[in-house]
């Protein structure tokens, strides 16, 4: 079982990490996922965000689901791949890892936390790749299998 992250003084910016939400469903039998907007490039990426106090990454992953591209579900503790991006800020860029988890969606909601900023897309998983600027992501996303399905 996972274990809540305990973040010191410095707080998430000091860690460097990210958790990020692969999110994905069945429909007509084919597996879909879901791709968010940054928001400021537009760039096609998944939902991640900076780790949380007392939460474990797949937690944090399943939050950031819900604020960036208004979904919910079950996310499981198991990392499925690690990608890198550079995290751009007004007095520099940040190198980030991101560690990504399923969340298998259960619910689309029509409002969200984020919804004015970014737009959202299912896609198959072979699509969603060609959209997405991290060559590691893109590797993550073609090869993915449902947890338990494979």
């Amino acid at each position: 079982m996972a274990r809540p992250i305990r973040l010191l003084a410095e707080g998430k910016r000091g860690v460097r990490a990210q958790f990020g939400a692969l999110c994905w469903r069945r429909k007509n039998d084919k597996v879909e996922v879901m791709l968010v907007t940054t928001r400021q490039t537009r760039r096609w990426v998944i939902p991640k965000g900076w780790p949380m106090d007392g939460k474990t990454p797949a937690q944090t992953a399943a939050i950031e689901a819900f604020e960036e591209a208004g979904v919910k579900g079950q996310s499981r503790e198991t990392c499925i791949g690690l990608f890198t991006y550079l995290k751009e800020f007004e007095d520099n860029d940040l190198p980030v890892a991101v560690a990504v988890y399923p969340v298998k969606v259960t619910k689309i909601l029509s409002d969200w936390p984020e919804k004015a900023e970014r737009a959202r897309r299912w896609l198959r998983p072979k699509k969603a790749a060609k959209l997405v600027c991290e060559p590691e992501l893109a590797a993550i996303l073609r090869n993915f299998e449902p947890p338990g399905e494979a």
